[in-house]
């Protein structure tokens, strides 16, 4: 780890995890910067991170364009990882898998997927819409009975190693001369609009020329010390995983009609989970024990027993370890809070990705580093992910939130 000694940067970014990772590394292969970026990461092992802990995966199976757009990208650099994160030689190795995802719908649900797979389609993703008969000649372990219609990607959508490209953009961004910084921002200077240092809990300051908020489950935290409040709320989130006898083969990430999801982690084996309704969803608190703490439960009477409906083979299962992670949700729309923070100069969010924010990463970090490098977006307009939707309570309504 590099010491926190030196006094000032260029760009400082408070969350070194795949989000401030892949910014500080468009930042300094851009060829229009020169400056010096400073990482601040509290925790370096990334044990309680969201990039570590959750399912990993990508899908362009959105009802926002700018959605599809990004995750369209999103596998572009996936497939291409080693032309962009090589270094000596060293190729990342990410075991990217496109399974797809399988949404399924009730009668009530099929006119959204409908209507949703034609914009998919129309923006470039390889969905097809599925009729039961269609479903049930693809996948014959899918109880489709009580189904109108599914949606599934053929190609472009599926899972990878999110630990590894975390790992993989670190690497790379300390490659082209990121510093990384161990601690733990305790204050936020600001001169106005301009933020103008951040001052470390073991007392070190830290002048900044741009500061850029990718804390994760500290994110909402991070933008109160700077005067600011987002309606970002980090939540908890399960994974359960289990083991399968049965014949499930070529299984994509499915979304069942009640909101559980599924998908392969090796032969017969499989992770899942789902999120829980409103008033019953825990909050995440990285200093509390008890944010760790699963419910076994949640698993037992409510994603179990609709995995078993939707696929038969399911209902006898060996049950394996279980994790939980942070959940920074977008309480607004469940869409990130990406670019410069209303009332600043010098201030930038890049907050709330409800779940989404490996698959984002890619085009939210480049996108970021041409708005703090060029002045603006020049390859993907990300504005409507822009915080003056939140302060005109303006939101960007997603349809499909797992």
């Amino acid at each position: 780890m590099t010491s926190a000694a030196s006094s000032s940067a260029d760009v400082v970014i408070v969350g070194g995890a795949v989000m401030g990772s892949s910014t500080a590394y468009h930042l300094l292969a851009d060829s229009g910067f020169k400056g010096r970026v400073v990482v601040i990461e509290k925790d370096p092992t990334y044990q309680l991170s969201a990039s570590a802990l959750s399912a990993a995966s990508i899908r362009q199976q959105y009802s926002s364009a700018v959605n599809i757009r990004i995750s369209l990208y999103g596998i572009t650099f996936l497939r291409n990882i080693a032309d962009y994160l090589t270094v000596d030689g060293e190729r990342p190795e990410l075991g990217l898998k496109e399974g797809g995802y399988l949404y399924c719908a009730t009668d009530a649900g099929e006119p959204i997927l409908r209507e949703n797979q034609a914009l998919q389609a129309e923006e470039g993703a390889d969905i097809l819409f599925l009729k039961p008969d269609e479903l049930k000649a693809r996948f014959p372990w899918l109880n489709t009975e009580d189904l109108a219609a599914g949606t599934w990607g053929r190609s472009g959508e599926g899972w990878f190693d999110g630990w590894g490209l975390l790992q993989a953009f670190r690497k790379k961004a300390r490659s082209l001369g990121a510093e990384y910084v161990k601690g733990e921002v305790a204050e936020v200077e600001r001169d106005g609009g301009t933020i103008v240092a951040v001052r470390l809990k073991d007392g070190t300051r830290i002048a900044c020329g741009t500061l850029i908020n990718c804390a994760g489950s500290g994110g909402r935290a991070l933008a109160t010390m700077a005067g600011l409040d987002i309606p970002v709320q980090a939540k908890r989130r399960y994974v359960f995983t289990f083991s399968c006898k049965g014949p499930v083969e070529n299984c994509p990430l499915l979304i069942d009609t009640s909101g559980a999801y599924v998908r392969p982690e090796g032969e017969g084996h499989f992770i899942c989970g789902a999120s829980p309704e409103a008033d019953l969803d825990p909050d995440w608190h990285d200093e509390d024990p008890a944010s760790q703490e699963i419910d076994h439960t949640f698993f037992e009477e409510f994603i179990w027993p609709n995995l078993a409906h939707r696929v038969p083979a399911f209902e006898a299962i060996r049950p394996g370890r279980a994790w939980s992670g942070p959940y920074d949700m977008s309480l607004l729309d469940h869409n990130a809070i990406i670019g410069l923070a209303g009332g600043f100069k010098n201030f930038y969010l890049c907050n709330g990705f409800s779940g989404h924010g490996l698959q984002q990463a890619p085009a939210v970090g480049r996108g970021l580093a041409e708005l703090i490098v060029h002045g603006g977006y020049r390859t993907l307009d990300l504005s409507e992910l822009g915080h003056e939707r939140v302060l005109a309570h303006r939101p960007l309504l997603e349809r499909n939130v797992i």
